[in-house]
């Protein structure tokens, strides 16, 4: 192994392996598989959402969303939160593609449930436990291939596909655990895919409305028209309302930019509004990286434009290692402390409005 290898590894690895779960690659190298359309018929066993098993998180079992970084400063409260959140995580399902359900994540293999804990539980749907109840459903979530591919129908039949296991545990949720608590949707990746048919499905101009605190909707460019009734989120404590971002480096544009974010919509998470103000370092309270535990107080500044959400690299010992033009993976981390503290506000402000 090489010394730049070890440095790299000892380093910069706090960013680079600070989660395994896969994200849009920042590659331009182009997918390929030997599986089609036909394919889309091999799937794996579905979940139970009856057995708590098929829940990833879950208030009623010690699991990573339980988590809090630091030393003691901060503290989950889910046994006495008043408020629920249904958090759809991103696509881990990114590796070899397995013969037998190519397109689809097993829900019954536990290594990948164990990747899926350790990663996106553990480092986005704990940033809620301070206000909410945690629940986040295992689901035969689509291929990461399918986001590469040329083939339009084998994209939206695999999501509808996945969609489906999200709709049901939603389902389940509601009929077996909510009774009538407050819900905050919350999800990255492939999960907002999920969560915006959830919303429409579920929420606009329907009586749960009145119940949504908040939606935290993040990692996929949206435009301001993505809902016909639920309102862009652009006050700190504005409730009832949606809100995103999709983080790259100052000055970066990705490929096919136009297309897809000319019309994007960022709230930016260290002021929460939606204008291309900046900023800076000092006020972001804490983001997180490999270290779970250690909380990294002004890591990061922020400015929304031309559709993304842009920073400076972020600041850590070795970060001059790190030349990421796409941080779509550390969305939530980077922000972690203003997140946690923006739910609180939230969820404070919706339960004062509907005592």
């Amino acid at each position: 192994m090489s010394i730049r290898y070890k440095y790299i590894k000892s380093f910069c690895g706090c960013l680079l392996i600070l989660v395994g779960f896969s994200a849009l690659s920042q590659s331009k190298k182009k997918f390929t598989t030997k599986y089609d359309r036909d394919d889309l018929a091999l799937v794996p066993q579905a979940p139970d959402y009856n057995n708590l098993k098929f829940w990833v998180a879950h208030p009623e079992k010690k699991d990573m969303a339980d988590e809090v970084p630091g030393k003691g400063e901060i503290t989950e409260y889910q046994e006495s939160a008043d408020v629920d959140v249904f958090f759809i995580y991103p696509t881990i399902y990114s590796k070899k593609q397995d013969k037998d359900h190519p397109w689809f994540a097993d829900v019954y293999d536990e290594k990948l449930n164990k990747e899926i804990a350790t990663s996106t539980i553990k480092y986005q749907a704990s940033v809620f436990n301070g206000s909410a109840k945690v629940y986040s459903p295992l689901y035969r979530q689509a291929h990461i291939g399918i986001y590469y591919i040329d083939n339009l129908p084998l994209k939206v039949e695999a999501l509808e596909f996945a969609y489906a296991d999200v709709k049901q545990a939603f389902e389940y949720y509601l009929e077996n655990w909510n009774n009538g608590r407050p819900i905050i949707i919350a999800s990255h990746s492939q999960g907002t895919n999920h969560a915006v048919k959830l919303l429409r499905e579920f929420f606009e101009s329907k009586p749960l409305m009145n119940k949504l605190v908040a939606a935290y909707i993040i990692g996929m460019p949206l435009d301001k028209g993505t809902f016909s009734y639920i309102p862009v989120c652009d006050e700190p404590s504005e409730t009832g309302c949606w809100l995103t971002w999709n983080t790259y480096a100052k000055g970066y544009y990705p490929p096919d930019h136009e297309f897809w974010y000319g019309d994007a919509l960022n709230v930016n998470p260290l002021t929460w509004k939606t204008d291309s103000s900046y900023a800076s370092w000092g006020k972001n309270k804490g983001g997180i990286l490999k270290n779970f535990k250690k909380i990294r107080p002004g890591i990061s500044d922020a400015q929304n434009y031309d559709g993304m959400l842009w920073i400076n690299k972020p600041k850590f010992f070795g970060n001059f290692l790190l030349n990421w033009k796409r941080y779509h993976m550390v969305d939530y981390n980077l922000f972690y402390l203003n997140i946690r503290e923006n739910v609180e506000d939230r969820v404070e402000t919706y339960l004062e409005e509907n005592k």
